[in-house]
């Protein structure tokens, strides 16, 4: 068992045997839980990441659409990367 300090921002450094047996490299992603009072770090991949990101995303209702047509798509898509202030652009197809 290896002892790791808490440091600022809650920065731990993890020792380099259990990095080397976990085969971990810099910039792999770790997944936090807190269980039974025990912190455990799972490893993810960047995949898994952005699926929990979504769902996230989606229970807080923040989702565009459905649309009925590409054009609907398009022009929601216009008009919420707008800058305030800057006209919406309309589709020249109708």
């Amino acid at each position: 068992m290896s002892l790791v300090r808490v440091k600022q921002n809650g920065q731990v450094t993890l020792p380099a045997s259990l990095r080397e047996r976990a085969k971990l490299n810099v910039g792999d992603l770790l997944e936090a839980k807190l269980e039974k009072g025990k912190i455990t770090l799972t490893p993810a991949s960047l995949i898994d990441h952005h699926i929990a990101e979504s769902q996230e995303q989606i229970t807080h209702g923040q989702v565009y659409g459905p649309f009925d047509t590409a054009e609907e798509m398009i022009e929601s898509l216009h008009r919420h990367s707008r800058r305030p202030g800057q006209p919406v652009k309309r589709s020249a197809r109708k």
